[in-house]
C-alpha cells in the first residue's frame, strides 16, 4: 500500500480534508503543515514517507469519494509524477491544477529550480484526464486571492510544462472573467489581475518570482490589497 501525505499551511479546512482524505483512500495520511517555503516542504514531504512512491495533497485538495487508490498504476519508468485534475470550484476550469499527486520521493529530494516547484522534478510529468477531487482554495478574502494570483503569475510568465499558448490563453481568461461563484470569488479574480500585472512587470527573471513560493510575502503583498 502506498504511503499518502497532505501538505498544508494555513488553510482553515486541511484538518476536515485531512479526515476526508483518510477516509477516501482508506489509509492514515500523514500530514506535513506550517513549514515556509514551497520547495523545502515538498522536500520534507518525501522524508515522511516509507514508500517510494506516494500520493500527494495540497491542504486545500477534496478528494473525490469515487477515486479509487488502489486501481491506480503505479508510475512508469523516467515518470517522476503523475496528476489527476481536480475542479475550480469559483470559475469550473477543470486541469492539473491543485489535483492529486503520485510523485517519487527521490524525484523530491533531487529537484531542480523552478519557478513551478515540482516542474524541476529530475524525470517526465503525466497528466491523468481523470478527475479526482476539488481544490478548495475559495475558503477565505486571502486564499482566494493568493491562489489567482500565483496560478495567473505563473501561467502569464510561461508554463514550464508546456501548455500551448491558446491552453494558457484559455485558463487565464476563466480566471479573470466576471462569472463564478462562491463567497471569495471576487478576490480569487483580482488575484487573477494582480498576478498577470506581478508577471508582466517581473520579466523573465526566475529570482523575481521567489515570493511565490512564500507564503508569508503574499500574505504581506495582499495585505496592500483593497476592492
Amino acid at each position: 500500500m502506498r504511503d499518502a501525505v497532505l501538505l498544508s499551511f494555513d488553510e482553515p479546512l486541511a484538518a476536515a480534508l485531512h479526515e476526508r482524505a483518510e477516509r477516501v483512500l482508506g489509509r492514515p495520511v500523514k500530514r506535513l503543515h506550517g513549514v515556509r517555503g514551497m520547495r523545502r516542504a515538498y522536500r520534507l514531504c518525501a522524508h515522511l514517507v516509507d514508500t517510494e512512491q506516494f500520493f500527494l495533497l495540497d491542504g486545500d485538495f477534496e478528494i473525490d469519494e469515487r477515486f479509487d487508490a488502489e486501481a491506480a498504476a503505479p508510475l512508469g519508468a523516467g515518470v517522476a509524477m503523475r496528476v489527476w485534475q481536480a475542479v475550480n470550484p469559483v470559475n469550473g476550469l477543470t486541469y492539473g491544477y491543485g489535483g492529486l499527486k503520485l510523485i517519487r520521493a527521490t524525484a523530491l529530494r533531487e529537484m531542480g529550480e523552478a519557478v513551478d516547484v515540482l516542474a524541476a522534478l529530475p524525470g517526465r510529468a503525466e497528466f491523468s484526464p481523470v478527475v479526482a477531487g476539488v481544490t478548495r482554495f475559495d475558503q477565505s478574502p486571502f486564499h482566494a486571492w493568493k491562489a489567482g494570483f500565483r496560478e495567473c503569475a505563473m501561467l502569464a510568465r510561461g508554463c514550464e510544462y508546456g501548455s500551448s499558448p491558446q491552453g494558457t490563453r484559455t485558463r487565464l481568461t476563466g480566471w479573470t472573467s466576471g462569472g463564478g461563484s462562491g463567497a471569495f470569488a471576487i478576490w480569487a479574480r483580482r488575484g487573477a489581475a494582480d498576478g498577470i500585472a506581478f508577471a508582466a512587470q517581473a520579466g523573465s527573471d526566475p529570482a523575481h518570482f521567489a515570493g511565490l513560493l512564500d507564503p508569508l510575502w503574499l500574505r504581506h503583498r495582499f495585505e496592500a490589497v483593497s476592492l
